[in-house]
């Protein structure tokens, strides 16, 4: 059989590639780009009067009040991160087999919620 007959033997003499000397044209085919956008910011609340605690098993991490948490958000905004996700800290006296807490209006996700939407009404965020 005779070279690049049928298609063998073609693709080391013609590989179809665009030429990536100039930086426009090796961006436009990166295949990965991480950017602040493409970030969801973890943000621990409690009902405690103290504006930050340290979490002990998560070093460097902080579990803050609502307020402390609207200037964190406003500050992750500030960088371009368009997504915040809560994890609060319920009191466990609150807790019951019926999970009657995760409904209350009133409960500290809720809370957040609201205060985040007020100072900040065009965050997204994952409860």
């Amino acid at each position: 059989m005779v070279p690049g007959e049928y298609g063998i033997g073609r693709f080391p003499a013609t590989r179809m590639r665009r030429n990536r000397r100039e930086e426009w044209n090796r961006q436009l085919v990166a295949e990965h780009r991480l950017t602040a956008a493409d970030l969801i910011l973890p943000v621990f609340v409690h009902s405690a009067q103290a504006a930050s605690v340290e979490i002990p098993s998560l070093p460097g991490i902080f579990r803050h009040t609502i307020n402390a948490l609207i200037d964190n958000v406003g500050a992750a905004k500030g960088v371009g991160i368009p997504l915040v996700a809560i994890f609060p800290v319920t009191d466990p006296t609150l807790k019951d087999p019926e999970g009657r807490e995760a409904i209350n209006p009133d409960n500290l996700v809720c809370q957040a919620l609201r205060a985040l939407k007020v100072a900040h009404p065009d965050i997204g965020v994952m409860c």
